[in-house]
């Protein structure tokens, strides 16, 4: 009787002791990250740029920036992770270090400088004034008295402030979310002009069958890829995209997205 009751007992631990190292084997060491977490890297954008950002009829992100951060992504062993936001909202992303980089058609200005880094630039667009076809908007003396449309936080919501400061133009301002609500309020009469990169615009007009008129004013900065401040990312996208433009691989991008606007 006694060696029965010894047997059970044992049969009883061993069977819990296998339990338990069964349930430990399965749970993460703490303190250890795994390979994937380590290579993840956190792109910031606002999807609603065409030809540079955009999504398509499944709802995936597509454009020039996309493959550009795909490629970026590859060359340095990234698995990219693409995370959709409002424009305005992208420089405090990388502030607060919910991104890695930012890659939304941003323009490397000397006031986002003072917050952000800057990768060398990868594109120069210029700016577009998009009216409708028959409008008698014809260059930027027209604006008077008239309503100019930007997308919030970009280059050209500074750009038209500044134009009615250095021209003496009077003009409203009207800032909106993003390029395509400019294009929707303009459709429906409820801005003159939407003010916008000319890559964009050009898109819109010839899609759309719009019209307007370059900015003869304008010399913005060309666009780059944006990082937090004193990244070690800067110096290694740096050299994928100064790769780029030596074999080529840049001219075949925008040759895929850009040429329809150039």
């Amino acid at each position: 009787m006694f060696n029965k009751t010894k047997a059970i007992v044992f049969a009883s631990l061993a069977s819990m002791t296998f339990l338990l190292a069964a349930c430990g084997a399965g749970e993460p060491d703490e303190g250890s990250a795994s390979a994937d977490e380590t290579k993840v890297l956190k792109m910031g954008t606002s999807a609603d740029f065409p030809p540079f950002e955009s999504r398509n009829a499944e709802g995936k992100e597509v454009g020039f920036d996309i493959d550009l951060a795909n490629h970026i992504a590859d060359e340095l062993g990234y698995t990219l992770e693409i995370n959709d936001m409002k424009f305005d909202g992208l420089i405090g992303a990388l502030q607060t270090g919910r991104v890695d980089m930012v890659l939304s058609g941003m323009s490397a200005t000397d006031e986002r400088k003072q917050n952000v880094d800057f990768s060398t630039e990868y594109n120069r667009s210029g700016e577009f004034f998009v009216t409708e076809k028959d409008s008698d908007l014809k260059s930027i003396e027209d604006l008077e008295g008239k309503t100019v449309g930007v997308q919030l936080g970009t280059i050209q919501e500074d750009g038209a402030k500044r134009l009615k400061e250095t021209e003496g133009i009077d003009f409203e301002i009207k800032s909106l979310d993003n390029s395509i609500l400019l294009i929707q309020e303009l459709k429906t009469g409820r801005i003159d002009t939407a003010y916008m990169d000319k890559s964009v615009a050009d898109g819109h007009v010839k899609e759309q069958g719009l019209g307007g008129f370059d900015d003869p004013t304008t010399s913005s900065p060309g666009m780059a890829v944006a990082f937090p401040k004193d990244s070690d990312l800067v110096d290694d996208v740096n050299k994928v995209l100064a790769e780029m433009e030596k074999d080529g691989t840049l001219q075949k991008l925008k040759d895929k997205w850009l040429s329809d606007q150039e």
